[in-house]
């Protein structure tokens, strides 16, 4: 007896109880859906929460801070000695307890690391904002261009990105514009705002206000035409190192001011100079997969680095649990369709007893016995799997189809909750072949085990 006989055989014994093999292969099918669905449910979540924190610019991008007092001996060539060496006594007491500056020359350094595409300077400035009547101290942060498209700026409510990267241009958040005017923000497009800032002066005499160190300070005014409103204030995380109501272009900004840290008064000075250092860096690399890489090499440096990637791992993490407990609430319908196909196997044995003692007595082998029932349960499981992953889909697509319309309803953006990827179809179709292939394990033993004799004496 050959496999082609041996499948012949199992199949037409499953076409003599058709009822019973077809509500056997349904309730696989429904113990696959379930599985699928939970499983896909959990993927889907992972996937919109992971696309939106991808979309929003913040897997490939580092924050960079001045290296603290103690690691600023790594960047001037030290090799770290034990703590009660005399090489780190000697350079304590002769090295200067302050940070290493973030100045030009570090942005050029860290540029030059492997996969790092872009360095820039997270510039925020205090300036003064006039329109018409309205007029307000705040913050205004440096955009580079490499931000179009990228976290809040992916959808602009009225207006677009900056044209440019040189011209007096300026977008505003929506919380701003609504303080501008009492009317539709969309009419301030095209309108120009004041920003009166500080500037270094140079020698002293020069500014309106002079400062310690031989540095002053003069107060300059620009209009910049509004060409944007975005919906709310960008983070760390959305092209602009701070939060600010009101962005300007990076390279307009570098030429109108530096960032400035209003809560260390050394720092002000040292950043007012001719030749400023930045409270923060923003570090962009080709790929996030680049990441854990590049953090490493900054803080070979000496600089102090954070990005969310950290927290995100702890994230992936609860979304693994969250999945395996969806796997175990779905698997409880498969494991009642495992006693189905177990079920229909034994009373198939109980039907067919002496047809297997005929077989048994014409030369059939207890391996030939035994492989017509596994057979019969692995076309049951692949069945089942197939008809699971077809339901599971289209309740899936059901409940994303209700689910959107009531999120449209309230203001939100349409999405897909289950998300059937094709390791999930492939490996529902395969568990559900394993599982029937187990349960029918043992009937298929007791079918082989039978002896011929006895099976031909009964009716």
């Amino acid at each position: 007896m050959n496999f082609r006989d041996i499948v012949h055989l199992a199949l037409r014994n499953l076409g003599q109880a058709p009822l019973r093999t077809s509500l056997t292969t349904l309730g696989v099918a429904i113990g696959i859906a379930s599985l699928s669905g939970m499983l896909s449910l959990g993927v889907g979540l992972q996937q919109q929460f992971s696309g939106q924190l991808l979309r929003s610019g913040m897997f490939d991008v580092i924050s960079v801070f001045p290296s603290r007092p103690q690691q600023s001996l790594r960047r001037r060539g030290l090799k770290r000695q034990p703590a009660d060496s005399a090489a780190v006594k000697e350079a304590s007491s002769t090295a200067p307890q302050t940070r290493v500056p973030l100045d030009d020359a570090a942005l050029k350094e860290l540029s030059e690391i492997p996969h790092v595409a872009e360095v820039y300077p997270n510039l925020r400035i205090p300036v003064e904002v006039g329109f018409r009547e309205f007029s307000d101290f705040t913050t205004a942060a440096g955009i580079p261009m490499s931000a179009k498209g990228i976290g809040v700026y992916q959808r602009i409510v009225q207006g677009s990105f900056f044209e440019s990267e040189t011209e007096n241009q300026c977008m505003i958040s929506l919380e701003f514009a609504s303080r501008l005017t009492a009317g539709d923000p969309g009419g301030l497009i095209g309108k120009e705002l004041r920003l009166g800032y500080a500037a270094y002066a140079g020698e002293i005499g020069e500014g309106i206000a002079n400062l310690p160190g031989g540095m002053s300070l003069r107060r300059l005014e620009e209009n910049y035409k509004i060409v944007g409103i975005i919906e709310r204030e960008p983070g760390p995380a959305a092209g602009g190192g701070l939060f600010s109501p009101v962005m300007i272009p990076l390279a307009n900004a570098r030429s109108r001011g530096i960032a400035v840290d209003l809560t260390n008064p050394q720092a002000l000075l040292r950043q007012l100079s001719d030749k400023p250092s930045y409270v923060s860096v923003t570090v962009r690399v080709d790929r996030p997969q680049h990441l854990e890489e590049v953090q490493q090499k900054i803080r070979d440096l000496g600089f102090t680095v954070f990005s969310v990637n950290d927290a995100f791992q702890g994230m992936k993490r609860a979304f693994i649990i969250l999945d395996i407990i969806l796997g175990l609430i779905g698997s409880i319908a498969l494991a009642v369709a495992s006693l189905g196909i177990v079920n229909t196997m034994v009373m198939s044995i109980l039907e067919r007893t002496r047809e297997i003692g005929i077989m048994k007595a014409i030369g059939g082998s207890e391996g030939h016995i035994r492989s017509i029932f596994l057979v019969e349960a692995g076309s049951i499981g692949l069945m089942g799997g197939v008809l699971g992953v077809v339901l599971g889909w289209l309740v899936g697509r059901a409940i994303n189809f209700g689910a959107n319309i009531y999120i449209e309803s309230q203001g939100g953006a349409a999405t897909d909750l289950f998300t059937i990827t094709w390791w999930l179809i492939a490996g529902g179709i395969a568990f559900a072949i394993l599982l029937s292939l187990l349960a029918g394990s043992y009937p298929a033993s007791r079918a082989a085990n039978l002896d011929p004799i006895e099976a031909l004496r009964r009716n």
